[in-house]
C-alpha cells in the first residue's frame, strides 16, 4: 500500500475511532440483505462519502453507508454497500474500507451477497455458507501491492471455525443452510448457459459478481471471513426464466423476511 493510501486509511481510522466505538465484526451487506442495517442497536450512520477511503455505492439496492452499533452483545460495523468490479473495472474497490476496519480492531469479516445457484437442490430464497471460491476473473486486489505480506496463503479463505458457528446456529433455529463453492465472474452480464455448465464441472455450487475480491483483502488484512449467498435465481439454462437486475431484487426482497434474522442470530452468537 502507498503512502498516500496509508494516509487514507490512518484518517479513516482516526475518524471511527474518535467515535468511541470499537467493532470487532465488520458485516458487509450484499443485494437483499439491507435489514440488517435497521436492525443494529444503539446505530450511528455514517455515509460512505464521509469516510476517507471508502467507494462510493453505484448499484440499486446499496445504500453506501456503514451502522456502527450492536448486535447481540457485539459491537459490529455493519457496511451497507459495496463497489463491484464491474463498475469500473477495479477489483480493489473496497480496499481502503476494509483497511481503516483492520486499523480499528475489527478481527472478522462476515460477507454477504445474492447469488445464482448451479444446484438443483439449492434453490433460490435459500442460503449457502461458502466453504471456498473460485476466482475466475484470475484478478487480485492485491495487484500493486509490495512485500512479502502479499503472498496471502488462501487454504482457509473462509475460516472453519466461524463455519461451524454458523451451523450451529442455523441448527438450532431449524434453518436450512447449504454449503458449497462459489465462483465469482465479472459481469456485470449474467452468464450463458455453457458458462452455467462450465461452473458446474468446475464444482461450483454458486455464482455471483462479488465477495471474492473482499475475502481476499480481508485476509490480507489479516481477518477471519465468514460468507453467506443468497440464491436469488437459478443459473442461466437451469430453467426456464429471463434473468434481470429486478427479478434478482425482488426474490432477494422476499428472501430477506427470514434470511436476515437468521444472519442476525448468527452474528449475535459468534465467539470472537
Amino acid at each position: 500500500m502507498s503512502t498516500q493510501s496509508h494516509e487514507v486509511v490512518d484518517r479513516c481510522a482516526a475518524l471511527l475511532l474518535a467515535e468511541g466505538r470499537r467493532p470487532k465484526i465488520a458485516v458487509l451487506l450484499g443485494s437483499g440483505w439491507g435489514p440488517l442495517a435497521e436492525r443494529v442497536q444503539d446505530p450511528l450512520r455514517l455515509p460512505y462519502a464521509h469516510l476517507p477511503g471508502f467507494p462510493e455505492a453505484g448499484v440499486e439496492g446499496h445504500a453506501g453507508q456503514m451502522v456502527i452499533g450492536r448486535i447481540g452483545t457485539h459491537e459490529v460495523a455493519v457496511l451497507a454497500g459495496r463497489r463491484h468490479a464491474y463498475e469500473d473495472g477495479d477489483s480493489a474497490a473496497m480496499k481502503g474500507a476494509i483497511a481503516a476496519l483492520a486499523a480499528c480492531g475489527v478481527e472478522v469479516l462476515v460477507q454477504t451477497n445474492a447469488a445464482g445457484s448451479l444446484d438443483a437442490a439449492m434453490r433460490p430464497g435459500e442460503l449457502m455458507m461458502v466453504a471456498d471460491h473460485l476466482n475466475l476473473v484470475q484478478h487480485s486486489p492485491l495487484v500493486g501491492e509490495t512485500g512479502t505480506k502479499r503472498f496471502v496463503d488462501m487454504r482457509h479463505a473462509y475460516d472453519p471455525s466461524l463455519r461451524a458457528q454458523a451451523r450451529t446456529t442455523a441448527a438450532r433455529l431449524g434453518a436450512t443452510l447449504h454449503e458449497g463453492v462459489y465462483a465469482w465472474v465479472m459481469g456485470p452480464q449474467f452468464e450463458t448457459p455453457a458458462e452455467i455448465r462450465m461452473l458446474q464441472r468446475l464444482g461450483a455450487q454458486a455464482v455471483g459478481m462479488s465477495t471474492v475480491p473482499e475475502t481476499i483483502l480481508a485476509r490480507h488484512a489479516g481477518l477471519r471471513v465468514l460468507a453467506i449467498s443468497m440464491f436469488t435465481n437459478m443459473g442461466c439454462g437451469l430453467q426456464a426464466e429471463t434473468l434481470s437486475h429486478a427479478n434478482t431484487l425482488g426474490v432477494a426482497q422476499a428472501a430477506s423476511v427470514t434470511a436476515v434474522p437468521l444472519l442476525e442470530a448468527m452474528i449475535a452468537d459468534l465467539e470472537v
